[in-house]
């Protein structure tokens, strides 16, 4: 299951399987995708519950998938989702990711791991790969000869070679608390700057973008200094 607490401007999503190593099914993957959309929250901090963050796809739902395509783009969409929502979403792994769990960590914003944390794509040991965007991902998240090792050799790499390698961005005794750190700043700026860094437009209609967003928040930073004044 996915269970969601708010904490104010923080939104913390579990995924609460851990007897399944927190592997997802479609009815699980679809409350991933409603738990990241339908929120207001700055920041969305997603976590696994117990000794993992998350196994994938849960094989045994694999296994006997009539349209396994259909499937993939059910993936493909809430990867989708996490990396388009107006929160900045923070990954916090500590445990296992494995295969659909490490493609759902590339769609996050930020990803954050534990010393304990593990990170690999296996689906190659059993004639399968990660088809939830992560062919897509990876390579844009690691260099191109690291990204291929990593998917190619399915071998476990731990939370001090994934920072290393960019996988992740900090290895910390708590992921959560990187996501309290973000969502103390404020929401507006957070939601400018990640469009601005996801914006793939060309360079001319970006830096139109960056100008106009900059100008919006200086107004209303002004409009808040004189606000306080006043009060004064």
């Amino acid at each position: 299951m996915i269970r969601t607490t708010d904490e104010g401007v923080l939104r913390v999503v579990t995924i609460d399987r851990p007897e399944r190593r927190n592997a997802l099914r479609p009815d699980e993957l679809d409350a991933l995708e409603a738990a990241v959309t339908d929120t207001d929250a700055s920041v969305v901090y997603l976590h696994g519950a117990g000794d993992a963050f998350c196994a994938g796809a849960d094989l045994d739902t694999v296994a006997a998938l009539d349209d396994p395509a259909a499937f993939a783009r059910h993936g493909q969409r809430v990867a989708d989702a996490l990396q388009d929502s107006a929160s900045v979403v923070v990954a916090g792994i500590d445990g296992a990711a494995r295969g659909g769990g490490v493609e759902l960590a590339l769609a996050c914003d930020i990803r954050v791991a534990s010393p304990d944390a593990t990170f690999a794509e296996p689906g190659v040991k059993f004639g399968l790969f990660g088809a939830w965007g992560g062919t897509v991902r990876l390579s844009r998240v690691l260099r191109e000869g690291d990204a291929l090792d990593f998917a190619l050799s399915g071998r476990v790499v731990d939370a001090a070679e994934a920072n290393r390698l960019g996988l992740v961005s900090r290895v910390v005794d708590d992921p959560k608390a990187v996501a309290e750190e973000v969502a103390a700043n404020k929401a507006d700026a957070l939601r400018v700057v990640k469009a601005r860094m996801r914006d793939d437009r060309p360079r001319e209609e970006q830096e139109a973008a960056e100008a106009a967003a900059f100008d919006r928040l200086v107004k209303a930073y002004a409009a808040d200094i004189a606000a306080d004044r006043e009060k004064k």
